[in-house]
């Protein structure tokens, strides 16, 4: 495989699941770890994504001042937060994590609505901040300089003393067999504990992360209520995730 071959895969890797791992992408390319290493920092010198430790994450998901930049599909996942906070009501406990679908979704959230927002993610209470009437409680913790959401056992210990009507969950990959899965232990601990603390799980997603998994398990796809992707809820892609008595949006 030509060198421009395995660097637009590892930029469409990194632009759909925001993060990957260096072993993860050698082994999808059958190269050495010591190749892909070289080319993520050819791509990082190139300003195309951010190397850190161990792998690579996408600029626009490595953001620390809250402004919009090189967000990938950013339209799709507008559509997706439009649909999502039609789920919302004046009252509701809220739980949030992180990524850069709920980040869009917190940002449409309507500053009349009324609710209690808890979340471990960084960028999302910033999104928080222009709305007076909903109360947002930052789930605290060690943060993770990649992900920006806090992890650890403060933050779960914390997560398990609520219940909330609704958790908009996070999605990296989702697939019917092996359900909702990362790439990132602590990361699946929170997530985890996200699920235990609340009433209704809903998977905000992009339809290229259907169908494709990581190494570590979060759920299975029966523990998901709700589905909301770009596609409509008819779409031939979303039928077997019909199936399993998963309300599509």
């Amino acid at each position: 495989m030509l060198k421009e071959e395995r660097h637009q895969i590892i930029l469409n890797e990194v632009r759909i699941h925001n993060r990957v791992l260096l072993t993860d992408i050698a082994d999808l390319l059958n190269v050495s770890a010591d190749t892909i290493r070289r080319d993520i920092k050819v791509l990082h010198d190139d300003k195309k994504l951010k190397k850190v430790h161990g792998g690579a994450i996408s600029l626009g998901f490595n953001n620390y001042n809250g402004v919009v930049n090189n967000i990938y599909s950013l339209d799709k996942k507008t559509q997706i937060a439009k649909k999502a906070i039609q789920l919302l009501k004046d009252g509701q406990v809220v739980l949030i994590s992180g990524g850069t679908t709920n980040v869009e979704i917190a940002k449409l959230i309507p500053p009349r609505l009324k609710l209690t927002c808890f979340t471990p993610s960084l960028q999302v209470a910033i999104q928080m901040l222009n709305k007076p009437h909903i109360e947002t409680i930052f789930i605290g913790g060690k943060l993770s300089n990649n992900s920006q959401i806090t992890v650890g056992g403060v933050a779960i210990s914390m997560l398990s003393q609520i219940k909330s009507d609704i958790c908009f969950l996070g999605t990296n990959s989702i697939d019917l067999e092996e359900g909702i899965t990362e790439f990132d232990w602590e990361i699946v601990q929170i997530k985890k504990a996200m699920i235990k603390a609340s009433k209704k799980i809903v998977s905000p997603s992009i339809s290229e992360k259907l169908n494709s998994v990581q190494r570590y398990k979060i759920c299975q796809i029966e523990d998901i209520d709700i589905l909301i992707t770009e596609l409509e809820p008819s779409d031939e892609k979303l039928r077997k995730f019909a199936n399993k008595k998963i309300t599509i949006l």
